[in-house]
């Protein structure tokens, strides 16, 4: 099965992908244990967790029999470097306003 390769915000644009990530938050869960919080075919939710997976958002980890996948922090600093970069344009636009507002305003 071939897993499409997908942007940052391709990869959390689906719910059920945002709903795994919210879930491992709280703690690593099998593979079983995280299927059983969907209504979807185990291929299905094995297809989310590898896209996951392969963006960085999520490590799979083999103990025993059982497949553990923990949060990883790769796939998120990707979006927090896009989202800083918007936050440091709108910093300066308001500054910029702010300084046009003061030199208009009388003292």
């Amino acid at each position: 099965m071939s897993i499409p390769t997908l942007d940052t915000f391709q990869v959390i644009g689906d719910p059920s992908r945002r709903k795994m990530l919210m879930l491992l938050s709280e703690d690593s869960l099998t593979i079983n244990s995280l299927a059983d919080h969907f209504d979807m075919s185990r291929p299905a939710v094995s297809k989310h967790i590898k896209i996951l997976h392969n963006a960085g958002f999520i490590s799979i980890e083999d103990i025993g029999r059982e497949r553990y996948c923990t949060l990883k922090q790769d796939g998120f600093n990707e979006m927090k470097d896009w989202i800083s970069y918007f936050d440091k344009f709108w910093i300066s636009k308001l500054k910029t306003l702010e300084t046009l507002l003061n030199n208009r305003l009388p003292n």
